[in-house]
């Protein structure tokens, strides 16, 4: 019988990690799955957790992008090259504009080479922190271990 994957987890301080208690990603064999990420102030204490750029979705979107690509590259993928799919969550409309800028500059087809990504960007009713207007979540495949 052939051995199955190890799973390998990346953590971060994010306040709603240490609360929750799940990891920002997770990679078995080449998949790696990247939690609902947010601009969540890593300084900030599980039970008081704050976010970063209030009232500003596109810092808070091109802040949470630059962390799930860390977690991406410390389990093994090469960054942005390695997403496949991008699911965005924005709480009010006027947003969705800015956010797809963040993500067209970052992930977006025009940047040539392996980037590039399917995607969806939905609106939503809230999240757990008022001041939290953006999340973002990415599957990606790395390079054969």
């Amino acid at each position: 019988m052939p051995s199955l994957p190890k799973k390998h987890f990346y953590a971060t301080n994010s306040p709603w990690e240490l609360s929750i208690g799940h990891y920002r990603a997770v990679r078995h064999g080449q998949l790696i799955y990247v939690s609902g990420s947010t601009a969540a102030d890593p300084n900030s204490a599980p039970d008081t957790p704050q976010v970063l750029f209030p009232g500003n979705a596109q810092q808070q979107a091109r802040y949470t992008l630059e962390q799930i690509i860390n977690a991406i590259q410390a389990l093994g993928g090469r960054g942005a090259e390695s997403i496949v799919r991008t699911k965005m969550y924005v709480q009010r409309q006027e947003d969705c504009s800015p956010v797809a800028e963040v993500f067209r500059n970052i992930l977006g087809r025009q940047n040539g080479g392996d980037v590039g990504t399917a995607a969806t960007m939905v609106i939503v009713g809230g999240f757990c922190d008022p001041n939290m207007l953006v999340e973002i979540e990415c599957d990606a495949v790395a390079d054969a271990e």
